[in-house]
């Protein structure tokens, strides 16, 4: 909020020339809050981690911003590094949070492995009748041609 805050004390300072990229800059400003606000509501990692993404992209966009604005003589060079340093440290924790959100969280399990599980009647699952004999195959009932005894055969037309 302190990054928003500086960056709209500048742009009143900066005159009619300047307006596309104090309008875009500003937008930019507040996209980084704002979207870290959103990032924070959601409940899924990957959510948040898109969000604060978003944020971070915003951030570089200012400096990206701040640095034309330096170079047309629209910011000054000592207001320039001190805005940017901010946006350093903010693209900073940004990207460290991104980092912490893409690892995985996991807590560590200890898997029983030499633990044996007894299948219960499993000598009954499966009836099998030795005296009956399997259904020998027939060709479908619905028509198709190339079928016989079970056997597609390919026929010309």
């Amino acid at each position: 909020m302190e990054y928003v805050a500086s960056s709209f004390a500048a742009a009143r300072d900066l005159s009619d020339c300047h307006r596309h990229a104090r309008d875009q800059w500003l937008r930019a400003a507040q996209s980084i809050p704002l979207n870290i606000a959103e990032g924070n509501g959601k409940r899924s990692l990957k959510d948040r981690s898109r969000f604060l993404d978003i944020a971070r992209g915003s951030a570089l966009e200012c400096v990206a911003i701040q640095d034309v604005l330096a170079a047309t003589d629209g910011l000054d060079v000592e207001r320039h590094h001190e805005l940017k340093r901010s946006l350093h440290r903010i693209v900073s924790m940004l990207t460290r949070l991104i980092a912490r959100s893409d690892a995985v969280a996991e807590s560590p399990v200890e898997y029983n492995a030499g633990t044996e599980y007894e299948y219960r009647d499993a000598e009954y699952e499966y009836e099998y009748d030795q005296g009956r004999k399997p259904e020998p195959s027939r060709a479908p009932e619905d028509g198709l041609r190339g079928f016989t005894s079970g056997k597609s055969l390919v026929r010309p037309r």
